[in-house]
């Protein structure tokens, strides 16, 4: 299920040439299924972070095999819309994503 209408991207593949812009991400599963709704103020640096550890201490998110970005300066708000609409839609937030979050 996408939840953007950005391509799906392999993320080994391609995750380590992301621009350095803000914008907002989703992770996917191997069954692209949503595993993560995340936002950053620069996602090359965010995402070379996440191959460089391999999501260290983050088990849930090591499962990501795809993801979808798209680069927004209202990166904050537009995370947290996609999250309503998410929980809006399925009752709950994608697995790697907490109340809290």
């Amino acid at each position: 299920m996408e939840v953007l209408q950005e391509k799906v991207l392999l993320w080994i593949d391609s995750a380590r040439f992301v621009k350095a812009r803000p914008g907002v991400y989703i992770l996917y599963d191997k069954k692209l299924e949503p595993i993560y709704i995340g936002e950053s103020e620069n996602l090359q640096k965010q995402f070379s972070k996440y191959l460089d550890t391999n999501f260290e201490g983050n088990t849930c998110k090591q499962k990501t095999h795809n993801y979808q970005r798209l680069f927004t300066e209202n990166h904050k708000e537009q995370k947290k819309i996609l999250l309503e609409e998410y929980k809006a839609e399925f009752r709950k937030l994608p697995c790697c994503n907490s109340e809290v979050d």
